[in-house]
């Protein structure tokens, strides 16, 4: 049974839309922090995602590439928030889930839609 490239890449394009609005909702209205502004968070929380973005929108493999290893850094992120901070468990779970979705799907896509020696 053969995989098509396009499963992986949608369930990759699935994370990375997912991971965008959660970070998004969670800096603003879910849980904002009081401590900093919310533009300098919502700065430092969404603009690693921001970069491989064209790329990755056209199926370029060395973009989905960086965006698996980028979305390494989101995976250590909700570990670490879930297991300090009880009461936002739920959005670091689901970080953990989209980011995983991520790095899997983007590195499948690269896997199967590679050129083979």
């Amino acid at each position: 049974m053969k995989i098509a490239p396009n499963f992986p890449y949608h369930i990759a394009l699935m994370g990375f839309f997912g991971l965008f609005v959660l970070l998004m909702l969670w800096n603003t209205v879910l849980t904002p922090v009081s401590n900093f502004p919310v533009a300098l968070m919502l700065l430092i929380t969404v603009t690693p995602l921001l970069l491989p973005m064209r790329g990755f929108l056209n199926g370029r493999l060395k973009s989905c590439a960086w965006l698996a290893y980028i979305s390494l850094i989101y995976f250590i992120h909700g570990c670490a928030e879930a297991y300090v901070n009880a009461s936002t468990r739920p959005y670091t779970l689901l970080e953990i889930l989209l980011s995983l979705m991520i790095f899997f799907g983007a590195t499948f896509y690269i896997r199967l839609s590679g050129t083979r020696t």
